[in-house]
């Protein structure tokens, strides 16, 4: 197994200015193979990254002298990431490669495993020596290789370290199914619900005030490059309230839990939802799946992955029925065979969790006919699908 340890670094001004340059060039060398390979391409050749760099390599002191400051590591990397992008779009599964663009693109440059040493919170790198990392790393292994990025006003360095295959005890606490949604974040199937802090609509006023003073600052100019930073900045904040609720989240779940059963979501198809497509993001359902698909491995839990089409929110969870419609903003409803009243979310999880929609109908109780009949009289007022009697709730919006 592999895990990537990214740790913030805490280099002088001197290291500073080589990392930006290091990254320049990354960022140079990308955009000069990918225009070789798009006319390569243009004039009907099958172009190979390996070709490309052989190329490069054996004019790149002639054609960019100052490349003999940067370690060869930052422009020789990008002509495997370059190839592996390409096989990617050729898959169907990433878009075509385009070029980066200063001050658009992550700035960020790779070193191999045999170009750096890491003793407890120093890192030693090629050309620039011993950087201080503002912790030590957690993993114990044989390290593989480095990237270091830049975030805002902060560098980082991502380290991947080779570890033996975890052979964890299987968690004793009990299975659960997960619903993900947007009124809470996730509902399981034993009733708890975990609310999200969604931190983009917290933060969505301050963000377009910020957009707005650095479109006003002109171009090129000091005051456009500190409203820049300022922007950044912010952006990295929201990201770090989401990415610290998801790390504890799925932890949380994939470390107490013996299994864990979640539902096949087209993320990349809701988010074309115009009405939906800022919340989805801010809930980030993808990037919680992705921390469960290791992180439940890591921890002796099994993640079990339902159908994508599975009808989870609609079917019973007592005896399996299922209504022919169930829109979004019925929160809760009142089952018409079993007379079960459900939470839409906690029903979902149960179904989740049971993966097989029960087939065996218990007959009803003259009692629970009567009790039925007189919620069904209630609820007709509310609301009614015409396949069952469903309970909505009503929510008030502030202008």
């Amino acid at each position: 197994m592999i895990l990537a340890h990214r740790i913030q670094l805490d280099p002088t001004a001197k290291q500073r200015i080589y990392f930006a340059k290091a990254a320049g060039t990354a960022r140079l060398v990308w955009n000069w193979s990918l225009a070789e390979w798009n006319e390569q391409y243009a004039a009907g050749g099958k172009p190979k990254a390996s070709e490309l760099k052989r190329y490069f390599n054996s004019a790149k002191y002639d054609l960019y002298p100052w490349l003999s400051e940067i370690h060869r590591d930052a422009h020789a990397q990008p002509f495997a990431n370059l190839q592996t992008a390409f096989n990617n779009f050729f898959a169907g599964r990433a878009r075509r490669p385009t070029f980066k663009k200063k001050g658009k693109s992550r700035d960020s440059f790779y070193c191999a495993c045999d170009k750096l040493s890491v003793d407890d919170d120093r890192v030693r790198l090629p050309v620039v020596g011993s950087v201080r990392m503002t912790e030590a790393l957690r993993f114990d292994g044989k390290i593989q290789s480095a990237v270091v990025s830049r975030d805002a006003d902060r560098w980082f360095i991502s380290i991947q370290v080779e570890m033996p295959d975890p052979k964890p005890a299987k968690p004793s606490g009990e299975s659960i199914g997960i619903d993900l949604g947007l009124t809470t974040f996730a509902a399981l199937s034993n009733g708890e619900k975990i609310e999200a802090p969604k931190p983009l609509a917290a933060s969505i006023k301050r963000l377009r005030r910020l957009s707005r003073r650095h479109s006003r600052k002109v171009k090129g100019s000091n005051n456009r490059r500190k409203a820049a930073m300022k922007l950044a900045r912010h952006h990295r904040r929201v990201r770090n309230i989401r990415q610290d609720f998801l790390h504890q989240t799925s932890t949380r779940l994939s470390k107490n839990h013996a299994a864990v059963c979640v539902e096949d979501l087209n993320v990349s198809g809701m988010v074309k939802n115009r009405c939906l497509s800022r919340a989805i993001s801010d809930a980030s359902w993808s990037e919680f799946r992705r921390l469960l698909d290791y992180k439940c491995p890591l921890y002796g839990s099994t993640l079990t992955v339902r159908a994508r089409f599975f009808a989870s929110s609609k079917t019973c969870s007592d005896c399996g029925h299922k209504v022919d419609s169930l829109p979004l903003s019925v929160r809760e409803w009142v089952c018409p065979s079993c007379g079960s009243l459900h939470d839409r979310d906690t029903n979902a999880g149960k179904n989740l969790l049971s993966g097989t929609v029960p087939s065996a109908r218990r007959e009803l109780t003259p009692v629970e006919i009567a009790a039925l009949t007189l919620g069904n009289q209630r609820e007709t007022a509310v609301g009614d699908t015409g396949t069952t009697t469903v309970r909505t709730h009503v929510r008030s919006h502030r202008r």
